[in-house]
């Protein structure tokens, strides 16, 4: 297949999305013969059937729904380098896709909606996953990574600070157990497997029993709960744990946050004043 057949290709992407021919026409702004024709096309140029033709519509064969699936994928990652493009702009507006682990929004967000406040052309897109976003396929503008320095060569890495993981207990635990000195004997609310190399987490694999894990969650509204509900000891960002009493903190189960950007973006305005602030500056 040569490059000329993309075209026929995203009026497949239509009309498998819209389950019509008239729908994928006036999704593409095109006559509905249009469609008809470049699919005919595309089925002889293939030597394959990509859909069923029924009075409801077009229903896709399997071999339609394997070749659209790649073809979809290929969209959206086009898609992602559009969006990877625009942070190029001189501006400081538009699209910033920023990327974090799930339990650092208590400590992110307030310094985005500064960033949102000063630049109120941006539209921010804020993504918490425990998966590594891959800034030179476009997935995201500003990536922030916990643990060890990443070490990509086309990354620019800057230190964003350190991210405490005390464990905490609710004050009625502490009085109906007692205090609280090491982590023997007490049923415990833990990360989820993807924490699975956090320094905590190290800690707790060499001196825990697993039978005293009552819960593990990636979570942390999921562990804030059984902890406040006097079910276990666990670790929480201090952001959420008011109330609760701290019973254990170690220097070593500090992670270190990196604020992760590719090198070119890194000196885009955008992108910088993402950094910038995101960095406390």
């Amino acid at each position: 297949m040569n490059f000329d057949s993309w075209d026929d290709l995203r009026v497949a992407l239509a009309v498998a999305r819209s389950g019509t021919v008239s729908a994928a026409a006036e999704t593409l702004g095109v006559h509905h013969a249009t469609v008809i024709r470049r699919i005919d096309g595309l089925e002889a140029q293939l030597g394959v059937k990509l859909f069923q033709r029924h009075p409801r519509g077009y229903a896709l064969t399997e071999a339609g729904r394997a070749l659209l699936k790649v073809a979809g994928e290929a969209d959206e990652r086009f898609a992602q380098l559009a969006a990877w493009i625009a942070g190029g702009s001189d501006r400081i507006e538009g699209e910033l896709v920023v990327t974090s682990l799930p339990e650092l929004a208590d400590v992110v967000m307030p310094r985005l909606v500064r960033l949102m406040r000063q630049h109120p052309g941006l539209r921010v897109n804020y993504v918490t996953d425990v998966r590594l976003f891959r800034l030179d396929a476009g997935e995201a503008h500003v990536a922030i990574r916990a643990g060890r320095q990443p070490t990509e060569p086309d990354y620019v890495v800057r230190p964003m600070g350190t991210m405490r993981h005390p464990i905490y207990a609710a004050p009625e635990y502490i009085a109906a157990r007692g205090e609280v000195t090491d982590i023997a004997g007490h049923p415990l609310a833990v990360l989820g497997p993807q924490a699975r190399n956090a320094p905590l987490m190290r800690w707790l694999e060499d001196r825990a029993d697993p039978a005293q894990i009552v819960l593990t969650a990636s979570d942390e509204a999921a562990r804030e709960a059984v902890i406040r509900a006097g079910l276990a000891i666990g670790p929480l960002s201090p952001s959420r744990a008011e109330g609760l009493v701290e019973v254990m903190a170690l220097p070593e189960w500090e992670s270190r946050l990196w604020l992760v950007t590719h090198v070119d973006l890194h000196r885009t305005p955008k992108v910088g004043a993402a950094v910038a602030v995101l960095r406390g500056s």
